[in-house]
């Protein structure tokens, strides 16, 4: 039983599965993953947007993705399929505000259904650990460790700051944190390298696939340093609408490029359930 329709798939050169037959039936088609062959981690990104562009509310207890998808369930099927084929998902510290404290970020969290073939696929098939690595980048390190995913020890986490960040951690308690890392690196003005956080997941966690899960602004950052290899688009059928001097983001906030220098990418595949549109582009 398929979750999603595919109505145009254009990545038909593999001849082997990459997915096993009950997840390529959910997904309607198969799930190659390239590598980019620049020496650090393939960067797929992953966001649900209103058809007008918006991916948040900004509305407290409604800022998440699932206000806009409607918690549609091939959204989030797709959500943890990429969860499950990746060796880190990466958020940034107002992503992980944006959701409830209970939140952890597995595969079968998202879509709780598919857990027995989201593990068969990610343990026999790739050979990955049970749970891929949760990295968090928060410059100021001001996050709050009693949430869930602080004190899950299956769930490896790593949180990338700054040295101002990682004195603040560790005066909240991070050192009590069995599964918890801290990494500090350094920064300009707070803000983090997209480059530097990539080889430090290279290089001391082994990642080779970065899932990117946002938000907008580190997103932005990741496109502005040419560090941006997919981007897996939810299309929902609903207008958010903005009023002057509200933010609503949208995929890309705080950075601006010009005509010359827009990153352009071609389309990958479309599918479609209950009015919604799954979208993927690689970078042109």
């Amino acid at each position: 039983m398929r979750l999603v329709r595919t109505l145009i798939d254009c990545d038909q050169q593999y001849t082997e599965p990459a997915l096993p037959q009950e997840l390529r039936e959910l997904y309607d088609g198969d799930l190659h993953l390239h590598t980019p062959g620049v020496g650090r981690p393939i960067v797929i990104a992953n966001f649900v947007s209103t058809i007008d562009g918006v991916v948040s509310y900004e509305i407290k207890n409604n800022s998440g993705g699932s206000t806009i998808s409607g918690s549609n369930p091939a959204d989030r099927f797709i959500m943890g399929l990429l969860r499950a084929s990746a060796d880190a998902v990466m958020v940034g510290a107002g992503t992980l505000h944006d959701l409830s404290a209970k939140s952890l970020w597995t595969p079968e969290y998202t879509y709780p259904d598919a857990k027995s073939l989201y593990a068969e696929y990610r343990v026999n098939a790739l050979h990955k650990p049970e749970y891929p690595l949760l990295a968090i980048v928060s410059g100021s390190g001001q996050l709050e460790l009693e949430r869930a995913i602080f004190h899950t020890p299956a769930m490896r986490t790593v949180i990338i700051t700054t040295s101002a960040g990682k004195d603040e951690l560790t005066r909240r308690g991070t050192a009590s944190l069995n599964s918890v890392e801290v990494h500090a690196l350094n920064s300009s003005s707070g803000s983090i390298a997209p480059r530097a956080i990539l080889e430090l997941l290279q290089s001391q966690f082994g990642v080779k696939t970065l899932l990117h899960e946002g938000g907008p602004t580190l997103f932005g950052q990741f496109l502005a340093a040419d560090a941006v290899d997919e981007l897996f688009l939810t299309l929902s059928p609903q207008i958010a609408g903005r009023e002057r001097d509200v933010t609503r983001p949208a995929v890309v906030q705080g950075v601006q490029f010009e005509p010359d220098s827009a990153p352009w990418f071609q389309m990958v595949s479309v599918k479609e359930q209950a009015a919604q549109l799954y979208l993927r582009y690689r970078r042109a």
